[in-house]
């Protein structure tokens, strides 16, 4: 009985994880969408120079501070250097979340930007979506903690007791013959 139990509970909680899937993965995209327009937001200034001086190119604009003499244009390259490339990485994060759900939860499982990632764990709200692709993520990792966890404990179970497990040939008894 306590094992149905502990079955049970499992399953609850892989339900209950396997529901925050979706809210983390929209979370996320949101929270990469937000940084990206920020960035953009920040480089718009140095894009209208680089597109008067530079034919539109950020790089050349800031190899042309870097050149400079001047120490506070040295320092704005580094500055718009760090711009260009956090814009970069938020483009690129931005379009792999525009992709399919299986490359959005991919990516985030083990490609996303862990900076990125952290931020938004740091600030994501637990919450239990009724959405149907919550309920299937919920219900998939469910059932697959709940298989994993119990593959593992009758593994175990084998590996340290194996006599008492051993199947035994049963043979079946004849049957009474009626006369």
């Amino acid at each position: 009985m306590l094992r149905s139990y502990l079955r049970l509970t499992l399953f609850a909680l892989g339900l209950l994880i396997g529901i925050q899937v979706p809210g983390f993965i929209d979370a996320y995209s949101d929270h990469v969408e937000a940084r990206r327009l920020e960035a953009q937001l920040g480089l718009a200034g140095f894009q209208e120079t680089a597109g008067r001086f530079f034919k539109g190119d950020l790089n050349a604009l800031v190899e042309h501070y870097r050149a400079s003499e001047d120490a506070v244009f040295q320092s704005d390259a580094r500055s718009v250097s760090a711009l260009v490339e956090r814009a970069r990485l938020l483009d690129r994060e931005w379009r792999i979340m525009e992709g399919p759900w299986y490359a959005q939860a991919w990516h985030v499982l083990v490609g996303a930007n862990s900076e990125v990632r952290r931020q938004v764990w740091n600030s994501y709200r637990f919450q239990v979506l009724l959405a149907p692709e919550a309920i299937a993520w919920g219900l998939s990792c469910a059932l697959l903690l709940a298989w994993i966890i119990e593959s593992l404990f009758v593994l175990l179970r084998q590996a340290l007791f194996p006599q008492r497990y051993r199947r035994r040939r049963r043979t079946a008894s004849p049957l009474p013959s009626k006369r």
